[in-house]
């Protein structure tokens, strides 16, 4: 084999390398996400189902203790790196499962890792040609991640205004550091992710009231949960203080500003 050939036969191999460490975990989120969602997981992230199969789930909790917990961290970190639908209810789900403190822990961890994946997939396969072809609103962004990565991203993180998956993201067209990232999302998602699990943590006493009402609707899955049904003092105080927290950031940014 001759020196040039050698050469050629490197290079594409190198070319092919390149190709899959900057596309490959992208490829892989979307085409994983792309099948679940035609194959209709997400229809079966309902409240009804977590009604109707929710002996089966507790009996498996009892003798599984250990293993359940760790089913769902794996199920929502996905959930979030590929970003699927229902996390919110996953997250009520956990909530129920495991009470308002334990679920809303293990949620919080799972969706920062979750998140961070989907975070290193944009920066190493689509930041670039994302960022040329998102337009003026990246643009607008853009400023605020540059004036002061850590506060905006909190920001954006306790004000729920854009979907969870832009604000993976985003971050990572604008070179945003892991750390920066990691603690931002981490801080900035556990007022509203412990308001769900206190939602899921409530449900009990609504399920027991479905039943008094309708005798067999839970097993049968056709309990009719309405959602001001799930709003307990202690979700609108959890809401309350996300609203606090919320004005922080901006706060802090004027008194700098000055």
């Amino acid at each position: 084999m001759g020196i040039t050939e050698h050469n050629d036969n490197k290079s594409s191999a190198d070319g092919a390398l390149g190709f899959i460490k900057r596309w490959g975990l992208l490829f892989v989120i979307l085409a994983v996400s792309a099948y679940g969602i035609s194959q209709g997981w997400h229809q079966q992230i309902t409240i009804s189902n977590l009604i109707k199969n929710q002996q089966l789930l507790a009996n498996y909790l009892a003798e599984y203790p250990v293993l359940t917990p760790l089913i769902y961290f794996v199920v929502y970190t996905l959930a979030v790196a590929l970003s699927f639908p229902g996390a919110s209810l996953l997250t009520i789900a956990g909530g129920f499962l495991f009470g308002w403190f334990f679920g809303g822990l293990l949620t919080v961890v799972a969706a920062t890792i979750g998140a961070a994946l989907l975070f290193i997939a944009a920066k190493t396969s689509v930041g670039a040609t994302l960022k040329e072809r998102a337009g003026p609103f990246l643009d607008k962004m853009s400023e605020g991640f540059r004036k002061n990565a850590f506060s905006y991203l909190l920001f954006l993180r306790l004000t729920p205004v854009f979907p969870f998956w832009l604000v993976n993201i985003a971050p990572a067209l604008f070179h945003v550091p892991l750390t920066t990232y990691l603690i931002a999302t981490f801080v900035g998602i556990i007022p509203g992710t412990f308001a769900y699990a206190f939602v899921g943590a409530g449900l009990d006493s609504v399920i027991l009231a479905q039943e008094q009402a309708n005798p067999g609707c839970s097993a049968a899955g056709t309990c009719e949960v309405e959602i001001s049904a799930l709003i307990t003092p202690e979700l609108i105080w959890a809401f309350a203080a996300l609203g606090l927290v919320a004005l922080i950031p901006p706060v802090i940014q004027r008194f700098r500003g000055k």
